[in-house]
């Protein structure tokens, strides 16, 4: 389950401020990147849930885990891993559409906290 209660606190962004020494031109190339792979994955992620194809889900899950990470939502990353996690072993897969339901109603939340960072970090540029 994706911490709600986080939904409206800002990102994390610290991993990519290390990442890049703080440049703010390259943490909102990340942060454009981050909104134009995302619905991307998302979309196989659902056809491949929709389809019950489990080794699918968790090649899909994996691909998307690191990119959370890199925007500071720890939560959402270990959803992904939780996903990754049962369908690789066929663990309560019943549950995964619910479980992929989560992830996509918790993305355009997301996107607009990018959107609050990414003009944050354009007022510094």
């Amino acid at each position: 389950m994706i911490n709600v209660n986080k939904n409206d606190e800002p990102l994390d962004l610290s991993y990519l401020r290390e990442m890049s020494a703080d440049n703010a031109e390259f943490i909102i190339e990340m942060i454009d990147l981050f909104k134009v792979q995302t619905p991307v994955y998302l979309s196989e992620l659902e056809s491949a849930v929709a389809a019950r194809n489990w080794p699918l889900v968790s090649t899909c899950a994996h691909r998307m885990k690191p990119t959370f990470a890199y925007i500071g939502r720890e939560d959402a990353k270990l959803h992904m891993q939780m996903i990754e996690h049962n369908a690789r072993e066929l663990i309560d897969v019943e549950a995964l559409p619910q479980a992929f339901a989560e992830i996509a109603e918790f993305v355009p939340i997301l996107y607009k906290q990018l959107d609050r960072a990414k003009a944050d970090l354009e007022k510094d540029l």
